[in-house]
């Protein structure tokens, strides 16, 4: 089995890695970060200009490709680089939704997110609903020729900042049911939409958004009322690689780190990098990280298997890159010492966002549950 990238992907590779080592050093991430939106939406736009919002998208919708390697090779660029653009919430997500779902006027939607100039949010979590996809309690009711919605969401990635939100609400049945969800587009500045902005632990940007009786017309919804839930799988399952494939940049950065090091800083008048029991831990931990790296590149080659399989194959590379998500964080701040806990120094900003990649859409515990339930459905 061929393991290498094409050319065209090596040339995207190329591109994203260039970029983001020219124009995004640390200073200018905490900068953005600090900003209002948490984010540059100039920095957004270049992003856009340089073609990588495209290439998580299908050709269908104008998009690049969208496939597993792409998201993959994409993705392990952001975060290398702890790039607090909403590339997760807006293409990922958001725009991934509408490619499956979206009439044409609705796809239409995305030639401005690939410009750059619009950007999405998927409301789908709530109080209640932890990281189940199916509970769903947010009610969507007809109204004449509309529909109307009531409901609250929680940490809506980046939904503070969005343009247009994509609502997920329960059309019919229980609060639990797959059956019965529907998807609408909903614009932020409607009336009855309110929105709480806060930053995460991280740098990056959620919210708390309130649907008070906001209506909609049926130009808003997105495919058919009530069978939303399989689409939504398919997505988040996107999501997943992307969080994946960007914790597999975020880990090889701490490796590296961590790696100089114990190379430069000295003990007893060697490199602490020459005491057999840290070249150990170090092994231990290059290991783990390729490991992950496996597992991740087999989910983007299921990515368009039968529902098992791909479930199986992303649930499997998620728990895996949690579980070794957190060693590398802690492994690398206890190999550095006190610097690593320093605001001024890089390493702790990584460690943070690989943490809170492993609580998004669902943590490592979840989806070794969830990789039980479909190996045992087998």
């Amino acid at each position: 089995m061929d393991f290498g990238l094409s050319e065209e992907r090596r040339i995207l590779r190329d591109t994203a890695a260039r970029f983001i080592r020219d124009s995004y050093d640390m200073k200018t991430r905490h900068a953005l970060a600090a900003s209002a939106e948490g984010f540059s939406r100039d920095k957004w736009r270049e992003f856009a200009e340089l073609g990588l919002v495209a290439a998580l998208l299908p050709a269908e919708v104008g998009g690049l490709g969208g496939f597993g390697e792409d998201i993959l090779v994409v993705m392990e660029e952001i975060g290398r680089g702890l790039v607090v653009e909403p590339f997760l919430a807006t293409a990922v997500l958001g725009g991934g939704l509408i490619a499956e779902l979206g009439s044409e006027a609705q796809k239409a939607i995305l030639e401005e997110v690939i410009a750059g100039t619009r950007l999405l949010a998927f409301a789908q979590g709530e109080a209640e609903s932890r990281y189940s996809l199916s509970e769903v309690r947010t009610r969507a009711e007809r109204r004449g020729d509309g529909w109307l919605l009531n409901g609250q969401k929680s940490v809506v990635l980046n939904g503070d900042s969005a343009d247009l939100l994509v609502v997920s609400a329960r059309a019919s049945g229980a609060a639990d049911d797959e059956a019965g969800l529907a998807l609408f587009l909903v614009d932020a500045a409607a009336p009855g939409v309110t929105r709480r902005g806060y930053a995460t632990v991280d740098g990056g940007h959620a919210a708390e958004v309130g649907l008070a009786d906001v209506k909609v017309g049926e130009d808003a919804l997105l495919g058919e009322a009530g069978q939303a839930f399989p689409a939504i799988e398919r997505v988040v399952g996107r999501g997943l690689l992307a969080l994946c494939a960007e914790a597999l940049g975020t880990m090889e950065v701490c490796r590296d780190m961590t790696l100089d090091y114990l190379r430069t800083r000295k003990q007893f008048g060697v490199p602490i990098g020459k005491f057999q029991a840290l070249q150990h831990r170090m092994v231990d931990l290059c290991l783990e990280i390729e490991q992950a790296r496996s597992a991740v590149m087999f989910a983007a080659g299921k990515l368009e298997a039968s529902r098992p399989e791909r479930e199986r194959a992303l649930s499997a590379a998620k728990n895996l890159t949690g579980r070794v998500g957190r060693l590398v964080a802690e492994e690398s701040i206890q190999l550095h010492g006190g610097i690593a806990m320093t605001w001024e120094y890089a390493l702790p900003h990584f460690a943070k966002r690989l943490t809170m990649i492993d609580h998004q859409l669902g943590d490592a515990d979840h989806h070794l549950e969830r990789f039980i339930a479909f190996s045992q459905a087998r």
